[in-house]
């Protein structure tokens, strides 16, 4: 399809199919046919939850799908300057790639090479595609990463990935990408993982560069809020077809697909806050909407609530080895205070090394010595001996940000759910824990039959629910969450944040929410903590700081949320 009103196509994807061969009888489609344009010097987000097929088709016009177990049925082409790119030898791809069209990925230190420096990696694509010699292609290395905003580029050059904070990584990625001026440039999931100030200067260096270039851009994401800030087109894509496609004006003030309306309502508004955030399904079933309820939750603290835990003056540092003899201290976390009431949310915002999840697991006693006291029924959690924990590790649980990598792999879910009742001595006999885990799944929305399996048999929202309901397991009275909704889609993130609520709303649980996700901050939380470089610059109901917040850093947060299309068309 080409868009309404556009300019000339430069690339044409017509009746694209791409089918996964999982085992020696049974074939799956991830993408279903599907026809669209790139136009020049423009940005198509192309939008979706996960498993909607849109890396796939990212990885197809570049020629990048695994050869043994994908196939792409004749018919399907992908055009390019009067080629098809599926048609194509291996050796002609490879000079499109890098020179013609590049690709920035989601994760970018699974994309750098850990044994080279950025410049070597910038260096090799000049070399390469450009045939510069090697003290031009380091002349132009350091004018890229300084054109990425990357800054002391002349030390950054010969720095390693892992020198590199996550917003540099990527920024050095987008270098790589821009070094021989593409054509195309697809952006997969480029700012999923970062803190929103970083995910605007990224969002902002990608559309300065793409009106630099004149470039096109496909730019790939699950977050609609995102798409209003940089895209011309818009792409809808659900299950390997396409929805709705058109210009990003329409599809923002008349969608016409229930699909993208599902998209564009189940992320948390900054605007109001519904009892429960709708999902898809309410908005693919028929009739009226299920999840479309106006009640709004109050959220806030009066100040007569009852304190379950006080922190006072927490202090955390991590030591390097300086010299021979030497150390350097760097103070993590510096002078910490708060409180948290029985029943109510504390959300912690900031961004990355802020010190939020320092504080969270210095509070679990997983980060070694630290300073200060945390109050817990009137016993510091700080002090008491390791052998006296136990009944106070129950009573504090965590969910991680990475669900898989904290279930383990050969456990079953069942006994992933029955060893910390049985470590815990919880339940008399075999038969009763057994009970009391399949109502702790139907509790978090899983079959009974998902005890018998492993963790790689769910998705990843199902895995996060897993995750929760281990930790309910002890019946704790504090729960963390710890950015356990931030790598989820926006339909999975909405059924856990209801399913937090609803399990608050039963059993009376606090909980400390550590997000970069200000908007989920806001619906989560009654109350809000803003840290900067370890310590806290502002604390105040979640409505407050978000009507009227006083400290600069907080403002600086707060504007940097992505606004959708009414929100960046104002500015």
């Amino acid at each position: 399809m080409t868009f309404a009103n556009s300019p000339e196509t430069l690339i044409g994807i017509r009746d694209l199919k791409v089918d996964f061969r999982l085992d020696r009888t049974t074939v799956t489609q991830a993408v279903k046919g599907i026809s669209l344009d790139i136009p020049v010097n423009s940005t198509v987000a192309l939008v979706g939850e996960s498993g909607s097929g849109k890396s796939v088709t990212a990885l197809a016009i570049l020629g990048l799908l695994p050869r043994e177990n994908s196939t792409v049925p004749p018919g399907s082409q992908i055009l390019y300057g009067g080629r098809n790119l599926l048609a194509l030898a291996p050796g002609e791809l490879q000079k499109l790639r890098g020179a013609d069209i590049s690709m920035i990925f989601q994760e970018p230190m699974s994309s750098l090479n850990p044994v080279f420096t950025i410049g070597f990696q910038i260096t090799e694509v000049l070399t390469k595609h450009l045939g510069m010699t090697g003290r031009q292609a380091r002349a132009r290395a350091l004018e890229l990463l300084r054109e990425v905003g990357i800054p002391e580029p002349e030390t950054k050059i010969d720095a390693y990935p892992f020198q590199l904070s996550g917003g540099q990584q990527q920024r050095a990625m987008i270098a790589i990408a821009i070094a021989c001026e593409p054509k195309l440039l697809i952006a997969d999931e480029p700012t999923t993982a970062l803190d929103v100030t970083i995910q605007k200067q990224i969002l902002e260096l990608i559309a300065a560069l793409q009106k630099r270039l004149r470039m096109s851009v496909l730019f790939i994401t699950h977050d609609l809020a995102l798409v209003g800030e940089i895209a011309d087109y818009v792409v809808v894509m659900r299950e390997g077809d396409i929805r709705e496609q058109g210009r990003v004006e329409q599809i923002f003030e008349a969608p016409r697909d229930a699909y993208t309306r599902a998209l564009l309502l189940c992320r948390p508004q900054l605007t109001r806050r519904p009892r429960r955030l709708p999902v898809i399904d309410d908005f693919m079933k028929p009739g009226p909407l299920a999840g479309g309820n106006v009640e709004e939750r109050s959220r806030g603290l009066r100040g007569d609530e009852e304190i379950i835990l006080e922190v006072r003056h927490l202090g955390k540092s991590f030591y390097s080895r300086e010299g021979l003899f030497g150390k350097r201290e760097f103070k993590a976390v510096k002078d910490v205070s708060f409180k948290l009431a029985r029943g109510k949310t504390l959300g912690i915002v900031g961004e990355s090394g802020s010190g939020k999840t320092t504080v969270a697991l210095t509070l679990l006693r997983l980060r070694g010595e630290s300073s200060g006291e945390a109050l817990f029924d009137g016993k510091d959690l700080l002090s008491i001996p390791q052998d006296e924990m136990m009944p106070y590790k129950r009573r504090i649980q965590i969910v991680f940000q990475n669900p898989y990598a904290s279930l383990n792999p050969r456990f079953t879910i069942g006994q992933l759910l029955m060893e910390p009742l049985h470590v815990h001595r919880i339940a008399s006999s075999e038969g009763e824990r057994r009970d009391r885990v399949y109502k702790l799944l139907e509790e978090v929305g899983l079959p009974e039959v998902s005890f018998f399996k492993y963790p790689h048999e769910f998705s990843g929202g199902q895995r996060q629910r897993i995750a929760i309901a281990r930790c309910l397991t002890m019946k704790p009275d504090v729960l963390i969450c710890d950015e356990a909704v931030s790598a989820l889609d926006v339909s999975i993130q909405a059924q856990v944040l209801n399913l937090l609520q609803d399990l608050q709303d039963e059993h009376h649980m606090s909980y400390i929410f550590i997000s970069h996700d200000l908007a989920v901050v806001k619906y989560m939380a009654d109350q809000v903590m803003v840290m900067n470089e370890g310590e806290v610059v502002e604390v105040a109901n979640s409505d407050d700081i978000y009507r009227n917040p006083q400290h600069p850093y907080t403002k600086k947060l707060l504007s940097s949320i992505p606004q959708g299309w009414r929100g960046a068309r104002a500015r």
